[in-house]
């Protein structure tokens, strides 16, 4: 495959490669996803709608945990 797909430059821009940081700090699907646009939004032309991307994945991750802690009470 190609350095696209393996290694797409908005997600190498710093030290490490957001994959790793999400493997390494073993993160469920949503706060993988927060991890992976905030960390490639200053890297991408549409900065603002990666953040609000974010933004709406830790929103709905926030939901789900309130809805746990209110049917564990």
């Amino acid at each position: 495959m190609t350095e696209a797909v393996n290694h797409p430059d908005h997600y190498n821009a710093g030290k490490y490669e957001v994959i790793d940081v999400i493997e390494d700090w073993d993160l469920e699907f949503h706060e993988g996803n927060v991890v992976k646009y905030v960390g490639r939004a200053k890297h991408k032309e549409k900065r603002l709608e990666d953040l609000k991307k974010a933004a709406w994945y830790l929103q709905r991750k926030i939901e789900l945990l309130e809805k746990e802690n209110e049917s564990n009470t």
